[in-house]
């Protein structure tokens, strides 16, 4: 994959580009590979490390070497508990956790446009992946998160995924799971103020992307709101430099407008 572009000039002068450790990216579809090539130049002091459950592998001489590729399922206590292992021995000093695992549909799961296609199996796996995963997530990593150093936390939400914005109605699931998701994170937050007060949590709505995830619904996406995984990684990265523990448990969108919960 090429590099993203550079950042913006809203980017903090002393941004990721000064920050000595390690990152993590949890997810390595579209969205999760473009942040990797991006943090490769944003962020050198970073060493960058990554987790896939589907099967993708980095290329021969990329930025990211195949040994810093780490298997994990945020739906399965075991694999948490071996990830959270392993990272103790490789990064025991994570400065940047980026979330960026997420479910929508799938072969026997779509997103549900009246009550009746609702039912509990899907619910749960939807629950599983968008609410559940990132809080397990975090309890996974807060042991090797840096107490000295500023420390970000990010996890891709959706504005659908708002309660006051939601004027359709319909993805009872997947709107449910992401403002279930929003509410644990923000209690996260609120913890780590008061424990770690260096840490700083980030729920981010990265825009209609050009991945698998939107493909079904791309169509009635105006060309100029249809982003690419580069830019939407670039959007991003520029908003979360711009964070801090002052601003921890803030909902935002890619060009780093507040939205309502």
């Amino acid at each position: 994959m090429p590099p993203a572009a550079p950042p913006s000039s809203g980017s903090r002068d002393n941004g990721l580009r000064q920050w000595q450790g390690h990152a993590l990216v949890v997810g390595c579809g579209g969205i999760g590979q473009a942040l990797l090539a991006d943090l490769a130049w944003r962020a050198p002091g970073l060493t960058l490390w990554a987790t896939s459950h589907s099967g993708w592998r980095p290329e021969p001489g990329g930025h990211l070497p195949a040994e810093r590729l780490l298997p994990l399922d945020l739906t399965d206590d075991g694999s948490l508990a071996r990830f959270s292992l392993a990272l103790q021995t490789l990064a025991p000093s994570l400065r940047l956790v980026f979330n960026t695992a997420g479910l929508l549909h799938g072969d026997t799961l779509q997103p549900e446009k009246r009550l009746q296609q609702v039912n509990r199996q899907a619910l749960e796996r939807l629950f599983a992946v968008n609410a559940f995963g990132p809080l397990l997530l975090a309890r996974a990593v807060e042991p090797l998160l840096d107490r000295t150093e500023p420390v970000l936390f990010a996890s891709l939400s959706a504005r659908v995924g708002s309660i006051a914005d939601n004027q359709l109605g319909g993805w009872y699931g997947y709107r449910g799971a992401k403002a279930a998701q929003n509410q644990l994170l923000r209690c996260l937050a609120l913890e780590w103020r008061r424990r770690r007060p260096l840490a700083c949590v980030t729920l981010l709505h990265p825009g209609t992307t050009a991945t698998p995830l939107s493909a079904p619904f791309q169509a009635s996406v105006a060309p100029e709101r249809l982003f690419s995984p580069d830019r939407s990684a670039r959007q991003l990265l520029d908003v979360l430099e711009r964070q801090g523990p002052e601003q921890s448990g803030s909902f935002l969108a890619w060009d780093g407008s507040m939205i309502p919960w």
